[in-house]
């Protein structure tokens, strides 16, 4: 298996730093707001590739973060009148009903910044300790210039970060480039104690904290968005690497953006949708097939119109899942025939095309391909005169290359009644609006497909002519 690696610049071969075992870190949300779909890209991508390792053989330990104390958090909490700590309580309970929806699986952790306060005051006492950090009243900073790999991931130096970076100017820092790690607090913030007075960390250490307590002073993989390399991951690389002497993370990987009109989506442009909106609109399968469409590493822009296509394109997967299906319950040869055996070849075949594209840095596009000319195959080979075995392993197939994905994975009958259901919501929706023509013609459309819709005391109810 190889993976792009950021810092290098190249695929490497992975080989983790315990073998069978894969400790992941990908930076998580802060819980500020609901998430939007191009953070929901980012999320999708590295549950994928948590998914793809483990089908792999892998353990992976997988820690994702909350950022639950930050100026935004400040701020929205303020403009609530509630505590931070409840605007990060509800933000975490509405993060975790978007990401059921998107079907990614839970972290192993997901740890918070306000859990980890003594772990970080230590920390921070360590990097001044040996000189890495300074305090000035109150606020501690990290010194650039002491690390002299500092700029490493991002590949650049120190004075060309210095000459094209937008730097808060401040006067009591020993260098422009210089980060808080810890700020003072002020008025109407919270606080926590420290040596150097009540106050609360900078971003970066809380990652590079949380990452050291679960998962050791070297780590296979970190992640997050391409927009974190700097300087968050760098800060991250310094911070970690300054207080232990060893290299922090083996592999960085980091997703490109989901643009919209070609242009990074971000709730400061407002060019963004929600993930929560766009999940009333489209199955989760047809949402993760759409971010998946692309390599990580490659830009995607999105639209109703790509949606759409994703759209065909799952139907078209699933209508295949649906015929073999139905040939379950119709065939009448039980074991695979001698005539089959060629095929169980293309079977073959087909995953071993799959494994070998998701190897190569986790190829989701060529993946899913490699799924396109299985149904194809199937489609083509697989028939009423085929052994149920053949069937099964046919189907079984699409499944288990679906999987790692997080998609195909419903049966097409378990497809059709959620669909029903959605329809009937509408339905139900239209006609408290008095909106009749369109309720009329979602029961028509239903009826045309040999869906009968009965109003009851009890709600509407379906069933089949």
């Amino acid at each position: 298996m190889k993976i792009f690696n950021s810092m290098t610049r190249k695929k490497e071969e992975f080989i983790p730093v315990k073998p069978g075992e894969v400790r992941m870190y990908v930076c998580g949300p802060t819980v500020y707001d609901f998430f939007h779909i191009g953070n929901a890209r980012t999320f999708v991508i590295f549950d994928t590739i948590r998914r793809y390792l483990e089908y792999r053989g892998y353990e992976v330990k997988f820690v994702q973060n909350f950022t639950d104390i930050d100026d935004k958090m400040i701020r929205r909490a303020n403009e609530e009148d509630i505590t931070v700590k409840q605007l990060g309580d509800k933000f975490i309970g509405e993060y975790y009903k978007d990401a059921d929806g998107l079907n990614i699986e839970r972290a192993t952790v997901n740890p918070r910044a306000t859990e980890y306060m003594g772990q970080i005051v230590e920390f921070v006492q360590e990097l001044i300790d040996k000189g890495y950090a300074y305090e000035v009243d109150g606020d501690v900073y990290f010194h650039t210039k002491k690390f002299e790999e500092y700029g490493k991931l991002s590949g650049q130096n120190l004075d060309d970060l210095q000459a094209g970076a937008r730097i808060n100017v401040d006067e009591r820092k020993k260098d422009p480039m210089d980060f808080a790690i810890w700020k003072s607090k002020k008025p109407g913030e919270p606080g926590w104690e420290s040596p150097w007075g009540m106050g609360r960390p900078g971003w970066h250490i809380e990652c590079s904290c949380m990452a050291y307590d679960l998962l050791g002073e070297t780590i296979d993989i970190h992640g997050g968005g391409m927009d974190l390399v700097f300087p968050h991951h760098e800060n991250e690389i310094a911070q970690s690497e300054a207080r232990t002497g060893k290299k922090f993370v083996k592999y960085w990987m980091h997703a490109a953006y989901l643009n919209i009109d070609n242009k990074k989506m971000s709730k400061s442009l407002k060019n963004f949708f929600t993930t929560r909106d766009i999940l009333k609109e489209y199955d989760v399968d047809v949402i993760r097939f759409f971010m998946l469409s692309a390599h990580y590493r490659n830009q995607l822009n999105f639209s109703r119109e790509l949606l759409d296509s994703a759209k065909s394109s799952v139907e078209r997967i699933y209508n295949t899942i649906g015929n073999l299906e139905s040939l379950l319950e119709e065939v009448k040869t039980q074991n695979i025939l001698p005539e089959e055996k060629d095929f169980e070849d293309i079977l073959k075949e087909i995953k071993n095309k799959y494994i070998e594209k998701m190897d190569d840095d986790f190829n989701t596009a060529d993946g899913i391909t490699a799924i396109f000319d299985l149904v194809k195959e199937i489609n083509l080979k697989v028939n009423v005169n085929s052994s149920k075995e053949l069937v099964e392993k046919s189907l079984n197939l699409i499944r288990e290359l679906g999987a790692p994905l997080g998609i195909l994975q419903k049966s097409r009958k378990s497809k059709l009644e959620d669909e029903i259901e959605k329809l009937i919501e509408e339905r139900q929706k239209a006609r408290k609006e008095k909106n009749w023509a369109l309720a009329d013609k979602i029961r028509d459309d239903l009826s045309e497909r040999g869906i009968i819709l009965e109003d009851t005391p009890q709600g509407v109810r379906w069933h089949l002519k």
